[in-house]
């Protein structure tokens, strides 16, 4: 593995055909890491491999931890990096099962399983020797909520963005999407695991308020970094809106004892 730049493309780890344009993101991502400071890093809990970025060390003021969304990675973060004090220690790690981290297929997946899992990786690193700043958005969110609800000595405070795990007065145009799936249980065609250049611009209309125009040729390139894993993202999503962790964090917001933020953009049109 090329500890310099990070872990390795996606793709070219399965051994997959690499369009060029499946290179270039890659190789941004690296180049972007490296121009911010961050280094990759690993860490193992018996058998199972954590992989992370960081940037400083363990100091005075509280180490910020970022939990990524559902079929996302670490990278995703360095938009928000870059926008930090550069003396914070900060730790964006891939998510069970995403990017560098090990994926199982006896692991137990669910918002419960994954916060465990967390907290290997906490523990592992000695992140909790003193508390920090948890922050997670989407499926990371609810990841993050439930962590600080089970861990509360471990958080001293907690950011949540578009967190899922909650239950809505009005059901969103997603959530209306997923009971039709939920009906047919037909999950080829989730909006969130785009599997042609159409699908991924469909997902990107989905995520995003602002309009932009995306070449098709990028498009491509962000559908072949994804299709090796889409069958493992099909899985994942089953778990995450099954019956054991849909409303995961509703059912544990009045555990969170540290100071919580909670930023959610008003336009958004997917909330599991």
């Amino acid at each position: 593995m090329d500890h310099q730049f990070g872990c390795p493309c996606p793709i070219a780890k399965e051994g997959e055909l690499v369009t060029r344009y499946t290179v270039l993101l890659c190789f941004l991502h690296r180049y972007w890491r490296t121009t911010l400071g961050m280094q990759i890093k690993y860490a193992d809990y018996g058998n199972y491999r954590f992989c992370y970025s960081c940037r400083g060390k363990l100091g005075g003021k509280p180490s910020i931890l970022m939990l990524h969304g559902f079929s996302a990675h670490k990278d995703m973060w360095l938009s928000v990096v870059k926008f930090l004090p550069k003396n914070l220690h900060l730790i964006c790690v891939d998510m069970p099962g995403h990017e560098g981290t090990t994926r199982t297929s006896i692991d137990d997946y669910s918002i419960e399983g994954q916060v465990n899992r967390i907290h290997q990786f906490v523990e592992c690193i000695g992140l909790n020797r003193k508390p920090f700043h948890l922050i997670g958005t989407s499926m990371g969110g609810n990841v993050a909520g439930v962590y600080a609800a089970r861990h509360p000595t471990d958080i001293c405070g907690l950011t949540l963005i578009c967190p899922a795990g909650l239950q809505y007065p009005n059901e969103s145009k997603f959530v209306k999407e997923l009971k039709s799936l939920e009906q047919t249980g037909d999950v080829s065609k989730v909006s969130l695991i785009p599997s042609t250049p159409e699908e991924m611009e469909k997902m990107l209309k989905l995520c995003s308020y602002v309009r932009f125009k995306v070449p098709q040729q990028i498009l491509q390139g962000l559908v072949d970094v994804r299709l090796p894993h889409n069958d493992f993202y099909r899985e994942l999503f089953l778990e995450i809106v099954g019956e054991n962790s849909r409303h995961t964090l509703q059912e544990n917001m009045k555990r969170i004892r540290s100071p919580t933020q909670v930023i959610w953009g008003k336009q958004d049109q997917v909330k599991i």
